[in-house]
């Protein structure tokens, strides 16, 4: 049987993990708010983005687009060439079963890809480390951004355009999936297994129809969305960078509060256990001691 001491010294120790984590809940929960206003303001943008993007590929035809460094971004490319993961997890965990549904999720994309050539652009230490400690798979890390969140901002995203045009301009890359963990709300996030380029197929399941009214483009509308595709893709990523933040956030605190009400739960249990522990020593002593005394009267 524990002795009273150690058993004091467990309850002190998971009052102080009970502190931690209560705390950590708190800072999840003043920083959600941000997140989510964030995101809110995000989306409209991205939305539309997306929308104008699509209509004006539609005005255009193959004709215009020739020739143009849009139409690389929007024309498939020959199958068998290596592909693009772009990875976006956490920097840290106690955040419950966010990374570890992300980690699953990448997982299966690149089982169902063995064979391919693949390069990977993770966000967040918890992605980078994952892909690092893979065996026998032709993977190649060409770029990574740790220690951004939690607080991820336009210039990241920019940052991260960057490094995808740069890799889908230098090599014969097939696609760019984009695997990111969506915000829905306080107690639930969303897997997200994206394609981000070619935009040919994404631009046509949007359903864009073109522009409504008959509008004079200056300069041609070739020359505008090659200029737009760039900010496109900042505002999408933009937007996953917000998504993933605020999922993150959302997971951490309801992991915390679950902790902290685990770790309530111990120290009641254990409390209760020192108490009975406490009583059988003082009846083991008051049956020693009347056990004593009537040896001592016989």
């Amino acid at each position: 049987m524990a002795s009273l001491r150690d058993i004091r010294k467990h309850i002190a120790s998971v009052k102080s993990i009970k502190q931690i984590t209560y705390a950590m809940k708190m800072v999840a929960a003043a920083r959600i708010k941000r997140a989510q206003n964030s995101i809110l303001a995000s989306r409209p943008f991205a939305v539309e983005m997306d929308r104008l993007i699509g209509d004006l590929y539609c005005e255009l035809g193959e004709e215009d687009l020739a020739g143009t460094p849009a139409r690389e971004l929007f024309c498939e490319r020959p199958t068998g060439g290596p592909l693009c993961l772009v990875l976006v997890t956490a920097d840290k965990g106690l955040c419950g079963s966010f990374n570890t549904n992300l980690l699953k999720a990448a997982a299966a994309w690149l089982k169902a890809n063995r064979g391919r050539k693949i390069c990977v652009i993770a966000v967040g230490r918890k992605g980078r480390d994952f892909l690092k400690r893979l065996k026998g798979l032709d993977l190649e890390l060409v770029h990574e951004m740790v220690g951004i969140f939690p607080k991820a901002g336009y210039v990241h995203a920019q940052l991260l355009t960057d490094a995808v045009l740069k890799l889908y301009g230098e090599r014969p890359v097939e696609k760019v999936t984009l695997i990111y963990n969506e915000f829905k709300s306080m107690i639930t996030q969303k897997i997200v297994t994206d394609q981000l380029l070619p935009l040919k197929s994404h631009i046509l399941a949007c359903g864009a129809k073109g522009l409504s009214a008959d509008f004079d483009f200056e300069p041609r509308k070739a020359e505008l969305l090659g200029a737009l595709l760039p900010r496109h893709l900042g505002a999408q990523l933009y937007r996953t960078l917000l998504e993933s933040q605020a999922a993150e956030l959302a997971a951490r605190m309801s992991a915390m509060e679950a902790a902290s009400k685990n770790a309530s739960e111990l120290i009641d249990g254990l409390t209760l256990k020192m108490n009975k522990t406490r009583q059988a020593m003082i009846t083991t002593e008051l049956n020693e001691i009347v056990s004593g005394a009537e040896a001592l009267g016989g």
